[in-house]
């Protein structure tokens, strides 16, 4: 989901009263106030909310709605995507409907009643995450990351250091799982960086020993037999751009040493060659194994290791990644219905719970080949657990109702807050930042004594 935007809600009412009760209403938010319309735009940008209450008739025509609208529009005009909840007099239904037509999210009646004004403050919050959500993931497509699908915290968190680091000239070392996505964040950082050369990847444990040496630093005529002719290396390759060393961790020690001496001057000699030659490339290391352990086995140079752990970015398992595996299942499961020409293929409850439960050890790689497998095989409309090859413990699916997951965090905090101050109802709102009759309402509905 989208990142909290500081203060979430704006109450705007020259009643000072009633500001006070709304504002109790809705103390489950980070609530800013303001009595009138220049009041509310200096605390609107300052704070930029995504929702705000406000009453029409404000200073200095409360009797009038002028003010209010024209409060209204400038709220819209400084965010279309602001959620703006008009509160509005018995009779004054018209009022509220013209506001709605101008863009407000929803209107209310005064006297309002507490548990409508939760609801519908709750469901403005709501939406306004999902728009900021949308506008997120879409301006993604176009950027340097677009091809890495997440919206696990911690994963958001590596594309952010991604692209941080993309413009500073250092050697990255990308660390984690087989599968986990280390391509694409190596691609990304070369997308972001914005070099002229190509983007080339190696795969260090994937080529012989004995060829690995010419694949890196290529050779001249004649180095060895079959050397019919002078051939760049990769790393000549890619200069101007990106290089990527998968699996450096398999790297034997006769070449750790000579690619340390790159790293350090910057320059390579071919196989059967005396001359330098000057490469400008941007190193990425990348492995799912603990180099440190490697180091203590005297298996890994540690010299090398600092000279690639100059940007050290640890890349979560599947499993930790929160949501990750039915978001990616489903984009999946698109891309190749299309190319077997299967639109509408869809999942079952069993296979998204399937999906969810599974631990995923190969992580995305695995995923992404069980997907393709379901869709060509399968017969029906829908991939099933079966389809996927997946079992289920054959509980029901994850309890996803916000009330439900929102009164389980609730039930949750208070036991936790009561049991931290025995019992002591002032101190256990006072650690739950909620007034004591907001308390006493969350236990006698939560059933907790």
């Amino acid at each position: 989901m989208s990142e909290s935007r500081g203060t979430s809600l704006l109450i705007v009412e020259d009643d000072l009263a009633l500001q006070k009760q709304l504002r109790w209403s809705l103390d489950r938010y980070e609530a800013a106030t303001a009595a009138d319309a220049n009041a509310a735009l200096m605390q609107f940008r300052k704070l930029t909310p995504g929702v705000v209450t406000m009453d029409l008739g404000l200073p200095p025509d409360q009797d009038g709605v002028t003010e209010g609208f024209r409060l209204l529009d400038r709220l819209l005009e400084l965010d279309p995507y602001v959620k703006v909840i008009v509160l509005t007099g018995q009779n004054d239904q018209s009022n509220a409907l013209r506001a709605v037509r101008a863009g407000a999210y929803d209107f209310l009646a005064k006297p309002v009643d507490p548990d409508v004004l939760a609801l519908t403050v709750e469901r403005a919050m709501r939406m306004r995450e999902l728009q900021d959500e949308n506008r997120r993931l879409a301006a993604g497509q176009g950027s340097a990351l677009g091809a890495l699908l997440t919206r696990d915290a911690a994963m958001q968190r590596v594309c952010r250091t991604i692209e941080k680091v993309a413009r500073a000239d250092a050697t990255v070392l990308l660390l984690g799982e087989s599968g986990t996505g280390k391509e694409v964040l190596a691609q990304g950082l070369h997308e972001a960086a914005g070099r002229k050369g190509r983007f080339i990847a190696i795969n260090c444990a994937a080529i012989p020993e004995n060829l690995l040496e010419s694949e890196l630093f290529g050779y001249e005529k004649g180095a060895f037999t079959g050397a019919a002719k002078a051939t760049p290396g990769k790393i000549e390759v890619a200069h101007g751009g990106t290089l990527m060393l998968d699996e450096i961790g398999d790297l034997p020690l006769s070449l750790q040493a000579k690619l340390l001496r790159f790293l350090q001057e910057r320059s390579i000699e071919r196989l059967g060659g005396r001359q330098e030659i000057p490469v400008d490339v941007r190193v990425v290391g990348a492995t799912h194994q603990n180099l440190r352990q490697l180091i203590s086995e005297g298996r890994f140079r540690e010299d090398l290791y600092f000279r690639l752990a100059e940007i050290v970015i640890d890349i979560p398992p599947l499993r930790d990644r929160q949501g990750d595996a039915v978001l990616l299942a489903h984009a999946f499961a698109k891309r190749f219905a299309s190319e077997q020409r299967r639109k509408g293929l869809g999942f079952s409850d069993d296979a998204l719970r399937a999906i969810d439960q599974h631990r995923w050890p190969g992580n995305v790689r695995e995923l992404q080949n069980v997907i393709k497998r379901a869709v060509i095989m399968a017969e029906g409309e829908r991939l099933t657990a079966e389809d996927l090859g997946l079992a289920t413990d054959g509980g029901a699916l994850d309890e996803l109702d916000l009330r439900t997951v929102r009164e389980r965090a609730e039930r949750q905090a208070v036991v936790a807050a009561l049991a931290r101050v025995d019992g002591n109802i002032v101190r256990a709102a006072e650690l739950l930042g909620v007034s004591r009759p907001t308390l006493y309402d969350l236990m006698a509905k939560l059933q907790i004594k």
